[in-house]
């Protein structure tokens, strides 16, 4: 991605600095006009004409064809398994449902500027695009949930919420200078801008993944003492944790768009179709209680019952303890009986 697109005609056309990024939440007692028996055509922003995200298309099939290679037991080392799992907690849990979900989106917490940095960092090492990217991706979704902008709705067909919409340009956020107008909040932070100059954030990815084999050769070298046992451990920990790490860390997401909005129980009335998810919950750390996180988005915790178990809250919890994070917001729930009643907004300065 580059900057050298501010100036573009979607830009001009549709930014307007002073007015809000509004994410509508309908709340327990009032009557939305419900998403979920509707079925949608993709975002008019896909169509006219339909242009194929070859680097996503090309990239995406690529990687999971690397993480396959896990199935030969060649690959296969105790070592690269702890480090895929140890790594879904730090680049997904931390990365993404902290730094560019709860902190970056919905400023559900305030943390000092290293260390938000830091967690959006860990985040970009999953490969799910720069911080702004996402975030202005996820604002949109918001705003629109299961209404024909939205960019990732499941209502269009499974797939397309699950991961068919990275396959197709949509030109809310083909380049910075489109989605800067939801993003605003960040790209005055010159560290967020330059993650989106020159392939940046790639480079970060590509960086930290150099570090698997080299380590792995390093430390499989100095188990065994041979060159072809070092290459082989090497080989083991770049599958494990890296490849397959990804592909978990962009299918447990992906999850969330589109299993959560499709399967699940809901506590909340809302104008979309989010459900809360067992198993999603429980996989993505506690992302998967999708229809609490629409009903009340701002909320840093996504689990409101006490069986609804969430472990990046509870890492935020951690976090605060530490003197990392502060001002978070708890969910009105545990305030009130229930949600109010009142339809409410988060807005984000544009």
């Amino acid at each position: 991605m580059s900057i050298d697109h501010l100036s573009s005609p979607t830009q001009a056309k549709n930014s307007n600095p002073t007015s809000p990024i509004e994410c509508e939440t309908t709340t327990a007692d009032s009557t939305p006009s419900s998403a979920s028996s509707q079925p949608l055509q993709r975002p008019q922003t896909t169509v006219r004409p339909v242009s194929i995200r070859w680097r996503y298309a090309i990239f995406i099939p690529l990687v999971h064809a690397f993480a396959c290679l896990a199935i030969l037991p060649w690959f296969f080392s105790w070592t690269g398994v702890t480090l895929s799992i140890v790594g879904l907690y730090i680049f997904s849990t931390l990365g993404i449902n902290i730094g560019y979900h709860r902190l970056l989106t919905h400023r559900g917490m305030k943390a000092p500027k290293w260390f938000e940095h830091t967690l959006a960092l860990l985040g970009v090492c999953t490969m799910q695009d720069t911080p702004a990217c996402w975030v202005a991706m996820h604002r949109i979704h918001h705003q629109h949930s299961d209404h024909q902008p939205d960019p990732h709705s499941p209502l269009v067909n499974f797939l397309w919420g699950h991961f068919g919409w990275l396959m197709v340009e949509n030109r809310d956020f083909t380049n910075v200078g489109d989605y800067q107008r939801y993003t605003r909040d960040l790209l005055k932070d010159p560290f967020y801008m330059k993650l989106e100059r020159n392939g940046n954030a790639f480079k970060i990815y590509l960086a930290v993944a150099m570090l698997y084999p080299i380590i792995g050769f390093i430390a499989g070298w100095l188990m065994q003492g041979e060159t072809w046992p070092a290459f082989q451990f090497a080989a083991s920990v770049t599958v494990w944790g890296v490849f397959v790490r990804t592909v978990l860390n962009w299918h447990i997401t992906w999850s969330v768009n589109s299993v959560t909005h499709i399967w699940g129980y809901r506590n909340y009335e809302t104008n979309d179709n989010s459900r809360n998810n067992w198993l999603i919950g429980l996989i993505a750390n506690g992302e998967g209680w999708h229809n609490n996180h629409h009903a009340d988005q701002r909320a840093a915790a996504h689990g409101h019952k006490w069986w609804e178990v969430d472990i990046s809250w509870l890492t935020i919890l951690a976090f605060e303890k530490a003197g990392l994070v502060s001002d978070v917001i708890r969910p009105r729930a545990w305030n009130n009986s229930q949600v109010k009643r009142e339809p409410t907004k988060s807005s984000f300065t544009s």
